[in-house]
């Protein structure tokens, strides 16, 4: 993702979305059918775990910064869950 300018939100929401879009992108021949989510204490989301039918496809896991903002999305996939 490249650097947004401070202050262009316009630009950074469309580059978040569409690096958000990479990652839950489902692999070739899949579709996602079927999304469940982890919460942490705090109420943040701790992970989402994208299925087609029974069958997981990847896991999203968040970071989060202490000031409650969003730090990371990193995926991994169900090769790697195993």
């Amino acid at each position: 993702m490249s650097e947004v300018l401070y202050g262009r939100y316009e630009e950074a929401y469309k580059a978040i979305h569409s690096a958000l879009s990479g990652l839950m992108a489902p692999p070739p021949g899949k579709k996602v059918t079927r999304l469940v989510f982890a919460w942490n204490a705090d109420s943040t989301v701790q992970s989402l775990k994208a299925y087609m039918g029974e069958e997981l496809l990847f896991t999203l896991t968040f970071s989060w910064n202490v000031d409650g903002t969003l730090r990371e999305v990193a995926r991994c996939a169900r090769a790697q869950q195993k």
